[in-house]
């Protein structure tokens, strides 16, 4: 029996296995899929990473990499171009790799660390052809900064998702031009700091509240029409307009990689698309615990890794709990919220010690008041210039003000 594992070796996956080593466990175990452990970083070669956790610009490589060395430098043991196939209720895992062949490990803990794939064209159903051309963004960003080849000359981008802006700016450092953003929503999906540097500072357009209804091209994209959208988000067909373009690039949101964590039985969170968890990240299963992209996507790395080190801090004491046969506090006090904010991590808490919710907004809002209530009482309140679904935004909880409470809620008031 393994004490921990843990599925994903991106920057979640090695920060949780970091923080569950220096809480005294030693038997851990990393299964990642790729042949080298990062995740998604290795293909952000940009900088902006690090800021909040280290006070200074890092690559995606870069930053991985400190990490990467620490796992290193612990001797963690990690298991390379490995596909875990299934897990159960019990902590049974079953794997793939070309080396042991199909394998099973049974653990004490689990942590599920997997991260998020982007929606494909098929979700989107763009009337049109079937041409070469039309990529993801992630994969436009891993042909041009691995493989070294640009998927078009002229291209429009759908979606402005951060991966979708940074896509913007790279494709036009290479070379291509960048034609128009377009954004079905009225406010963009990405960071107010990625419009600044990655659209304004090289003049691309970006269209709100706009969206492709149709590709054209039998062979290669030969254009796209694209069209302003009403409130229901219903294109207007007089507003329709054709972009001459080699390519059509898509980032139109991320999905949480759950397939094993649904399989698991594990309880899902309707919006987020990750698993229900608790302060610690205790999935609805007892010991398998849940961070990252995995649990709900981040728009910061440094947060993807202060949310697995609480994960991995999580799994040492369930462990030690384990062993000692005094097992963790049940979380039993719902957070609720008004329709204003769209989703709460973590959903439930205890109530036994500090503990930060992350929250995001269903629309821009400016002038904001952010209140929580614990027994009718304000616990929490905070004035905010700006809120933006793009951004995540946080409060933090004293134990203190937890005592003896039933039910929390946090509210947004304009």
């Amino acid at each position: 029996m393994t004490e921990l594992v843990i599925i994903g070796g991106g920057p979640a996956g090695m920060s949780a296995a970091i923080a569950a080593y220096e809480r005294g466990v030693r038997d851990i175990l990393i299964l990642e899929r790729d042949n080298a452990l990062g995740g998604i970083l290795r293909q952000c070669i940009h900088n902006g990473f690090g800021l909040h956790r280290f006070g200074e610009e890092l690559t995606g490589p870069e930053y991985a990499w400190r990490f990467e060395k620490r796992v290193r430098e612990l001797k963690i043991p990690v298991k390379l171009n490995t596909m875990v196939l299934s897990i159960t209720q019990n902590k049974m895992i079953t794997a793939v790799n070309s080396k042991d062949g199909v394998f099973t490990v049974k653990a004490k803990a689990i942590i599920l660390a997997m991260g998020c794939r982007e929606r494909p064209r098929g979700a989107l159903n763009i009337a049109g052809t079937r041409p070469a051309g039309i990529y993801s963004a992630g994969t436009a960003q891993k042909l041009v900064n691995i493989k070294g080849m640009l998927p078009g000359k002229e291209a429009v981008i759908l979606g402005s998702g951060d991966i979708g802006l940074i896509m913007a700016r790279r494709m036009t450092l290479e070379g291509a031009h960048v034609k128009a953003v377009c954004e079905i929503m009225p406010y963009s999906g990405g960071l107010a700091r990625n419009i600044e540097q990655c659209l304004n500072d090289f003049d691309i357009p970006l269209k709100l509240k706009h969206t492709v209804v149709k590709i054209h091209g039998q062979k290669r994209v030969t254009g796209v029409t694209v069209a302003e959208v009403d409130e229901n988000g219903r294109p207007k067909p007089e507003t329709c307009e054709f972009i001459e373009c080699d390519t059509l690039l898509l980032s139109v949101g991320l999905i949480p990689e759950n397939e094993l964590t649904s399989g698991a039985g594990i309880e899902l969170d309707e919006v987020t698309k990750g698993a229900y968890v608790d302060e610690h990240r205790q999935t609805s299963i007892e010991g398998v615990f849940a961070c990252g992209n995995v649990l709900h996507v981040h728009d910061l790395v440094d947060f993807v890794s202060e949310e697995a080190e609480i994960a991995g801090r999580g799994a040492a004491a369930y462990i030690k709990g384990y062993t000692s046969g005094k097992p963790c506090q049940k979380a039993c006090i719902e957070i609720k919220t008004n329709d204003k904010i769209r989703y709460v991590v973590p959903q439930r808490i205890t109530g036994r010690e500090n503990v930060k919710l992350y929250f995001r907004t269903s629309d821009v809002y400016r002038n904001v008041n952010i209140t929580v209530t614990a027994g009718g009482a304000v616990i929490y309140s905070k004035k905010k210039m700006r809120c933006a679904p793009g951004e995540m935004e946080y409060v933090e909880l004293s134990a203190e003000s937890l005592k003896n409470v039933k039910s929390v809620r946090l509210e947004l008031t304009v």
